[in-house]
């Protein structure tokens, strides 16, 4: 099939390769336009961008597809089918429509649950036991369409927005292609129940609240582990808590139990057991001890 793919970041990549693997004719690449990043703010592509570029293909990067230009242009490719995933600007409905079978959307969790931008993290910190992978014919609605294929993995307590995050992007690659493989199917409408909306996350979420139980602040560290980060004080010092356990304990909440890094919440406790200090890289806790010692009644936060 002749293809335009429409993705952002690095979650988008994989998708990108596997339609390339399985023979697809990619013709055209649509990319948000390169932005300032890194310490140096220097600008650059996005990774979809630069792994376009790198295998040859075109590469387009309109900050917009409302004028009637972009969707003419769009439109003169003659797609058969357009592969959304994570781009980042809304396709009007004469986008929507150009392609012979439409578009297709790859959706990181199980529709209705966590429309909308974030729902990888979402999932996570809602506590959710399992999510996984929608693929969506679009419609003009906020992730509405119907499902092409659907598929679920399980959420542990060790899961973080990083690994989970790894294993959708495979599994997504992996549906895409099979649903093309029948691309004029309708699909299944979604339920009209269970609808939820991941919004955005925003930076001022990522304070840790000691006061809730245990398994909410594992799940709130993890659903933002890498980034934004989910952080708490060690006395004037800003920590990263990236991978936490709940474990048994009792005390104030954001009190230290011990001198390993067990902080007591507002039911039972979690042990910190990976950290980023502020200018540092990741470590474990008790390469954070050594230089940081942590003693039983300390206060966090």
């Amino acid at each position: 099939m002749r293809i335009v793919f429409m993705g952002t970041p690095d979650f988008a990549t994989h998708a990108l390769q596997a339609l390339r693997a399985a023979g697809h004719e990619i013709a055209a690449v649509y990319s948000q336009p390169p932005r300032p990043a890194g310490r140096g703010y220097a600008v650059k592509p996005s990774p979809v961008h630069a792994l376009a570029e790198s295998l040859g293909l075109p590469v387009r990067t309109p900050h917009s597809l409302r004028s009637a230009e972009e969707q003419q242009a769009f439109a003169a490719l003659q797609a058969d089918a357009a592969v959304v995933v994570a781009y980042g600007l809304l396709l009007p409905r004469p986008v929507l429509v150009a392609p012979r079978f439409g578009c297709f959307n790859i959706h990181a969790s199980l529709l209705p649950r966590w429309r909308g931008a974030a729902p990888i993290q979402r999932a996570i910190m809602a506590g959710d036991a399992e999510t996984g992978v929608t693929i969506m014919r679009m419609e003009e609605g906020l992730d509405t369409g119907p499902m092409m294929k659907v598929e679920r993995l399980a959420i542990t307590p060790q899961t973080t927005a990083a690994s989970l995050h790894d294993d959708l992007a495979a599994l997504g690659a992996r549906l895409i292609v099979e649903a093309l493989q029948a691309p004029d199917q309708p699909g299944t409408p979604q339920p009209a129940e269970g609808v939820t909306y991941a919004r955005k996350i925003d930076k001022a979420e990522a304070r840790i609240d000691f006061i809730r139980p245990a398994p909410e602040v594992r799940n709130h560290i993890h659903g933002l582990s890498p980034f934004p980060g989910a952080w708490t004080m060690i006395g004037n010092v800003r920590v990263k808590v990236l991978k936490a356990e709940a474990v048994d304990g009792a005390g104030e909440p954001g009190t230290a139990l011990d001198e390993k890094l067990s902080i007591a919440c507002g039911t039972g406790a979690i042990r910190l057991l990976e950290v980023q200090r502020e200018g540092k890289g990741a470590m474990t806790a008790e390469h954070l001890l050594r230089g940081l010692p942590v003693l039983a009644g300390t206060r966090f936060g």
